[in-house]
């Protein structure tokens, strides 16, 4: 089957090259004439561990091309996903669904032959609605349906993700849709990755109620860790007690500097919105999005309180290990790194980072924060060091050459990644969260 993949970003490259690796004939389709020039010279606009390779080994064998020519890479293809960014809106925090509707109105003026138009996208509820209007005035006269299948990709593992998900969700009410969406995802059904078929409009909430719920539950444990602190608990033996609980699991129950990346700030966001538009408040994800802003200043001051407070903080150095919202990405969308970086910078406190892939990304988002060439060379002469992403890299610091570094032996664990009681054995102040 050929498959055009309209947006060559995270979902539409790491989608449409595992649509190929099922044997699909695939079609990248995307308007940055730079992007496409570079995946063609096997060249990846985002870091992914396997994407590289993957991409360049179905393009070698033909399944795989790119091009800037919707017309063209639409003509034939009997499923076409809309796979294009959903910002938030500035000013009112709704998803930006400009792109989808242009895009929707482009395959509405080149569409020649039967299909079914897919938003991978992440949208809110109704937008397949508008799709559908869009390309019914369009004045098309083949046959098409407009289906909703949301992404449910982790980045750091989305090639595992979409190989071997927990659920494939389609949303239409179409049956030939249906018929034609099995066929799409046919090598995972075979797998038995279970299907969920749904109308649109229950897909297109059920990705933001997924998104919210994780996001819930992280803004819970960090909560927890609060409330750990000051009681003397460990909220990492909390998070297991908690976690051994079918009903609840373990997953999302690490505590850390609160979330960020490319969709849970934004889909929390456009669900509180949508909620507001149909005047169904939800105050729980009010509340998550409001403790969660809050908490990413809060790890800036707990950095300045381990040096010692606001007054003796103002002209020291802090060294910061990861600067991306999780490991195994170059993503710095919401990255709490930003904001403990500001709040550093506020108490004139000078920051020294190292990020393996995020650097380039970060520097501009970071304009005071001075880019190192590894962990150590940020440590050096740094009066205290916070671990901000847990790269493996950073698992196994050599503290005795971090500890000869360092003008102070501070260590300031945003990701419990240390034991406490070794780490002050080497003769460090060390600080966690959650834990005392």
């Amino acid at each position: 089957m050929k498959i055009a993949m309209v947006g060559s970003g995270y979902v539409g490259l790491v989608s449409g090259a595992c649509f190929a690796d099922f044997g699909h004939d695939v079609v990248c389709i995307d308007k940055d004439p730079a992007k496409i020039d570079s995946l063609r010279a096997g060249i990846m606009p985002i870091f992914e561990p396997g994407l590289a390779e993957l991409v360049t080994s179905n393009a070698r064998s033909g399944r795989l091309s790119f091009t800037t020519d919707l017309a063209a890479g639409i003509a034939g293809a009997a499923a076409i996903f809309i796979a294009v960014g959903t910002p938030s809106r500035r000013g009112d925090g709704h998803a930006d669904l400009s792109f989808v509707y242009a895009v929707a109105e482009e395959i509405g003026q080149h569409l020649t032959n039967d299909a079914v138009v897919v938003t991978k996208s992440t949208v809110p509820v109704g937008t397949g609605d508008e799709v559908e209007r869009i390309l019914s005035e369009a004045g098309l006269t083949v046959k098409f349906a407009v289906a909703s299948n949301p992404e449910f990709l982790r980045e750091g593992a989305a090639i595992d993700d979409f190989k071997h998900p927990d659920r494939i969700v389609i949303g239409t009410e179409d049956e030939w849709a249906r018929s034609l969406m099995r066929e799409v995802y046919r090598p995972l059904f075979l797998n038995k990755s279970p299907i969920l078929f749904t109308s649109r409009r229950t897909s297109e909430l059920i990705k933001y109620a997924a998104n919210a719920f994780l996001a819930v539950k992280i803004t819970f444990i960090n909560e927890m860790a609060d409330l750990c602190e000051k009681v003397g608990a460990d909220v990492q033996d909390v998070s297991r007690g908690i976690g051994m609980d079918g009903r609840i699991g373990a997953k999302f129950l690490h505590a850390g500097p609160g979330y960020g990346g490319s969709c849970f700030p934004k889909d929390t966001l456009a669900l509180l919105k949508t909620a507001e538009d149909y005047e169904a408040p939800t105050r729980i994800v009010e509340a998550v999005v409001k403790v969660n802003d809050a908490r990413k200043r809060a790890m800036g001051r707990k950095v300045i309180d381990a040096l010692g407070g606001a007054d003796a903080a103002r002209g020291k150095k802090v060294a910061m290990l990861g600067l991306t919202f999780k490991p195994n990405t170059d993503d710095m969308r919401d990255s709490p790194a930003i904001a403990i970086a500001l709040a550093l910078a506020d108490a004139g406190v000078a920051v020294a980072a190292y990020d393996p892939e995020g650097m380039e990304l970060a520097a501009p988002l970071m304009p005071g924060v001075e880019m190192k060439a590894n962990a150590y060379a940020a440590i050096d002469g740094a009066d205290a060091c916070v671990i901000v992403t847990e790269w493996d890299a950073f698992r196994a610091l050599d503290f005795a050459r971090v500890k000869g570094l360092m003008n102070a032996p501070v260590l300031v664990d945003l990701r419990n990644i240390y034991d406490p009681a070794e780490v002050r054995a080497m003769g460090f102040a060390y600080s966690s969260v959650g834990r005392v």
